[in-house]
């Protein structure tokens, strides 16, 4: 029977944890028999899960005989209680979005030696939401596409640079390393696992036991609510306001640069530093967020918006919206009418 081992850190999400324990305890094959064999493990047997305390029944010794291991997120107030430097990815508090940053953090080298040592054997590694941190800080990620949640992928992607971080996807399947965005997401992640390895008719039961379509139309671009600010005193900012106050001119790379008095080279290179990506990229994407706060909040036909936020065409507007929000922008009005 396929073996999944579910990893409790100190100070688990627990809505993290129990997705995947759910997921994967309910699935049942054709004639009713269980489709996984679900172990919850932690490096300690007793793991504070913030409202309440769990008991594990397995230490990290159940990740050297598992076939799928889950890494869930570590909760901010954890982070905070650890002793680990904040670096400003959310509004204090933020379920699930806060990150491990390798030994000296909640996640110590036992954990990341084993995490490491599963992957080294061949076994599928997949993080549900904040848990891409603890990935890449065993290595895991690193050369590969990967998300989390969508206030932590600017931080993912400028603290560990080698890893291609997609914000706007539920999750990323790189065969043997999966990692999914925020909360809910886990769902999408887990559901896919169980059709990848029993098929959709499978999939599709434990789908209908969490009430969830088994197939979700557009990624978590469409539920973020604001691309968030660059900390308080970097260089950066005050250029992000300008920016974001004149979104409706077609601004361009060097009308950036020259606004911040910096060469095109230089300005790029600070925005991958500060923000994790290239300012086209970022002034795309809070083009586009505007975009959906207008659709949310006001009856204004799309073409007014297109204009509004910057965009010369229609057209255009439409194809970069349903490019990163994954569906279009009448039907993303008429899943957050106003």
């Amino acid at each position: 029977m396929h073996t999944v081992a579910v990893l409790a850190l100190e100070h688990v999400v627990p809505f993290d944890l129990a997705v995947p324990v759910e997921v994967f305890g309910r699935a049942r094959l054709p004639g009713g028999r269980p489709a996984y064999r679900v172990l919850v493990c932690g490096a300690t047997g007793d793991v504070d899960a913030g409202t309440f305390a769990i008991r594990v029944r397995h230490g990290l010794e159940a990740l050297a005989v598992a076939d799928t291991v889950i890494v869930p997120g570590v909760s901010e107030e954890g982070v905070r209680e650890a002793g680990v430097r904040e670096a400003g990815i959310g509004p204090a508090g933020a379920v699930g979005v806060s990150r491990p940053v390798g030994a000296s953090g909640p996640v110590g080298d036992p954990v990341l030696e084993a995490l490491r040592e599963a992957a080294g054997r061949g076994a599928r590694i997949a993080s549900v939401c904040a848990g891409a941190f603890t990935l890449a800080a065993a290595g895991l990620l690193d050369g590969l596409r990967a998300t989390t949640h969508w206030l932590g992928t600017s931080e993912l992607a400028a603290r560990y640079p080698a890893i291609d971080v997609d914000p706007d996807v539920l999750f990323v399947d790189n065969g043997q390393i999966l990692t999914s965005a925020g909360a809910a997401a886990g769902l999408d992640l887990c559901l896919h696992l169980v059709r990848r390895d029993h098929g959709a008719a499978v999939a599709a039961d434990a789908a209908r036991l969490s009430v969830m379509p088994l197939e979700r139309d557009g990624g978590q671009a469409q539920f973020i609510a604001y691309e968030p600010p660059a900390p308080d005193g970097t260089s950066l900012r005050p250029l992000l306001a300008w920016a974001e106050e004149n979104l409706h001119r077609p601004l361009t790379l060097d009308d950036l640069a020259r606004r911040a008095a910096l060469s095109n080279r230089t300005l790029s290179r600070r925005f991958r530093e500060q923000t994790g990506t290239t300012p086209l990229q970022w002034l795309n994407r809070v083009r586009l967020r505007r975009a959906q706060q207008l659709l949310e909040t006001t009856g204004q036909p799309v073409e007014r918006i297109a204009s509004q936020v910057g965009f010369t065409a229609a057209s255009t507007f439409r194809d970069r919206f349903k490019r990163l929000v994954g569906v279009s922008p009448a039907a993303y009005r008429r899943s957050f009418p106003g």
